[in-house]
């Protein structure tokens, strides 16, 4: 369940100091469309490259695809430039939704979500679902230009309406997509996965990880017939230096969208799964951790839901688990706090009770 954007960059006032950035990077994170972001830290250029979905807004291009912010800093951001569109004959309408790019056999490949409301599927009760699915693209280079894999077809099967699909390579070597299976097909949302052959197409039946309403903060959404239904967004995984398995997804909650994790009891990505207390509230999810060039676990991601901005979290590897350190607003410049932390560059190194 999604939210496109308004045509409108958002602006906000920062410092002087904060204004006095290289040419070749103008922007700050305050001053960058993104949803769903996803970033790259790709040591052999030492750069990061930051994924987000199309908006004419930012790169003046309207064709429907994914754009790319690069940043030596985290702090300084490039103007995005297209790195994905969708080309024309293909299945889908609309969508572009949670663009990520992974390495895999000596290229780089972009997973990404589209739709089209026309295509639709068996009613579930009033609901009418339709087709969505993340497809494929191929490139030489992390940034691009990438281009479809399959004609676009989606990786899960047609007849499922998922969303948010992940690479997730088992301690094995072998490859899974592991997606969102939309509520509006299944009332309660699901975490599945799907295994994959080497060229990163399907070869098995899909299996349930979790359902969204295992999660003990994840609130039903009431719909107009009546109905509540469970969100499930955004799988994202990280493997912790003790070997835990864990993965990073997202619901709504009592007051708006939430980023959970889960972490595997076996170590593995069969499960069984067991859902730990949010990382963060506030109307924030879509997460995914990342290293920083000096070693730093860091996750991003969005806040709030609707004309959603980028956030970026000091991370902790705690083995069984990962936790949130501090709030890198020094980086994201943000004004108000979401998490309990202590807040850097400050005379006492006050703790905000968020």
């Amino acid at each position: 369940m999604k939210h496109l954007f308004a045509a409108l960059a958002v602006l906000v006032a920062t410092p002087a100091a904060a204004q006095q950035k290289p040419a070749e990077a103008p922007l700050l994170l305050p001053q960058m469309q993104l949803h769903d972001p996803f970033i790259v830290a790709d040591k052999a250029t030492k750069t990061y490259y930051l994924f987000t979905r199309n908006e004419t807004a930012m790169t003046g291009d309207r064709r429907l695809g994914t754009m790319v912010y690069s940043s030596k800093d985290l702090k300084h951001w490039s103007r995005p430039r297209v790195a994905f569109a969708l080309p024309e004959g293909i299945w889908a309408k609309d969508g572009a939704w949670a663009p990520e790019v992974h390495a895999w056999k000596g290229k780089w490949y972009l997973f990404t979500t589209f739709h089209d409301e026309a295509a639709t599927l068996p009613p579930t009760g009033n609901r009418k679902p339709y087709r969505r699915g993340t497809i494929l693209a191929v490139a030489d280079k992390v940034d691009g230009p990438y281009r479809v894999v399959r004609n676009g077809e989606p990786i899960a099967p047609k007849a499922l309406m998922t969303l948010d699909g992940t690479l997730h390579v088992d301690a094995a070597g072998k490859p899974w997509l592991v997606y969102a299976h939309e509520w509006l097909q299944t009332t309660i949302g699901t975490i599945e996965a799907i295994p994959l052959d080497d060229n990163l197409a399907a070869m098995g039946e899909p299996r349930v990880l979790f359902r969204a309403n295992e999660a003990p903060w994840a609130k039903g959404q009431r719909q107009a017939d009546g109905d509540n239904v469970w969100v499930t967004d955004g799988p994202q995984f990280y493997r912790t230096g003790a070997g835990t398995l864990v993965m990073l997804w997202s619901s709504y909650g009592e007051r708006g969208y939430i980023q959970g994790i889960a972490r595997s009891k076996s170590g593995r990505l069969e499960g069984p799964w067991e859902q730990l207390d949010p990382l963060v509230r506030r109307d924030s999810g879509h997460g995914m951790l990342f290293r920083a060039f000096d070693g730093r676990l860091m996750m991003v991601l969005h806040r709030p839901f609707t004309f959603a901005l980028g956030k970026l979290y000091e991370m902790k590897d705690a083995g069984d688990r990962v936790e949130v350190v501090r709030e890198a607003t020094e980086l994201d410049l943000e004004a108000y706090p979401t998490h309990p932390c202590v807040q850097p560059h400050t005379p006492t190194e006050r703790k905000v009770d968020c």
